[in-house]
């Protein structure tokens, strides 16, 4: 069963965490059944950048992007090369470390004060 280990993020997350998981769950999924709240502000249909991370070990083996998913990618704050939509990225075989970046482009995030 994949891991995923998820690295410490002062409001989401702030001890890290490691989840087990089965592969063909997309990361956001995982995240939001173990009470790791990430934004989510499409609902998880690829249609806003809310949800991005950035997969700092297995990216390779998770599945290819979209041209979609490519063209919001580009609207994400922190963008890198590692970049994928949570809502749209899904775990396979191999273990993850996930990184959630600081901020999103929701500068109204849902549920902060």
């Amino acid at each position: 069963m994949p891991q995923i280990v998820i690295l410490p993020h002062a409001k989401l997350c702030p001890e890290g965490a490691v989840i087990e998981t089965e592969a063909g769950k997309s990361v956001c999924d995982v995240l939001l059944e173990n009470d790791i709240h990430i934004e989510h502000a499409c609902e998880k249909s690829c249609a806003c950048t809310t949800c991005h991370v950035i997969v700092r070990e297995g990216f390779a083996s998770l599945n290819e992007a979209t041209d979609t998913e490519e063209d919001l990618l580009d609207k994400a704050w922190g963008l890198e090369a590692q970049s994928r939509l949570s809502c749209q990225a899904i775990v396979a075989d191999e273990d993850l470390v996930v990184e959630i970046p600081k901020y999103t482009i929701n500068h109204a995030s849902e549920g902060s004060h």
